[in-house]
């Protein structure tokens, strides 16, 4: 299974290596074989080899240039980092991210052969207004993307969910995946509203292959022991 953490815009670069060393450690030791990701703040990026992958939050679709703001692959390469998240309903919703800006972000590190994380959700609204409706929405954020991409991992996150405490019921997020495992042959993550006290569940849905977990993450005893449940899981079948 996958193992995600999203660390936002949290955790400086000492605490980050701290915490990545904490898994680190925690996987060796306990001899666990899940594929666990850890996505920085920029500015806590530092280059990791080992069990955990690290990879960038976001990135603009440049070497360099003048793109204020933006980080470009000689920076990513600095840290020997290949593995990007794209899409995520914060960079659609809260800074405005269009399709079409995404699309040219994930072809751009497509073409650099990125392992890729690509989100996708609705919101609360589109949710209520019935399941065709949320399909016809989910599937336009599937417009100009290569689903069969081989190093193509999508995430999805119902945007209702992401750190409010709600979370579909377990019959809904294994209907949902059943739905879009249709549309890629992508492990398919869950996102929104994970934690400890309910991964063990979702992970065990027989359509989700991980999670990508938000705010939760950022207890590393919480997040290792999901990457724990994950393992058990794996162990059982």
């Amino acid at each position: 299974m996958i193992i995600a953490a999203n660390l936002k815009t949290n955790l400086t670069r000492k605490q980050t290596k701290e915490y990545v060393e904490n898994i680190e450690s925690f996987l060796i030791e306990n001899n666990n074989s899940q594929e666990v990701l850890v996505f920085p703040t920029a500015s806590s990026l530092n280059e990791h080899s080992g069990k955990v992958t690290i990879g960038v939050q976001n990135a603009y679709a440049t070497q360099n240039g003048a793109f204020t703001g933006e980080l470009g692959t000689d920076h990513l390469d600095e840290f020997a980092i290949k593995t990007i998240l794209i899409g995520h309903s914060e960079r659609r919703h809260v800074l405005g991210e269009s399709q079409e800006e995404l699309v040219k972000k994930f072809n751009f590190y497509k073409e650099l052969g990125f392992k890729i994380v690509y989100c996708i959700g609705e919101p609360l609204e589109v949710r209520e207004a019935g399941n065709d409706t949320m399909m016809e929405y989910i599937s336009a954020q599937y417009e100009g993307i290569d689903a069969e991409y081989d190093n193509l991992i999508i995430a999805y996150e119902p945007v209702w969910a992401i750190g409010t405490g709600l979370t579909p019921t377990l019959e809904d997020i294994e209907a949902i995946h059943k739905d879009l495992k249709k549309k890629s042959p992508a492990p398919l993550l869950y996102g929104g509203s994970v934690k400890v006290t309910n991964a063990a569940d979702v992970l065990a849905l027989k359509s989700v292959d991980g999670v990508l977990v938000g705010s939760a993450s950022l207890y590393v005893e919480h997040f290792c022991a999901m990457c724990e449940y994950a393992q058990n899981i794996e162990n059982k079948n």
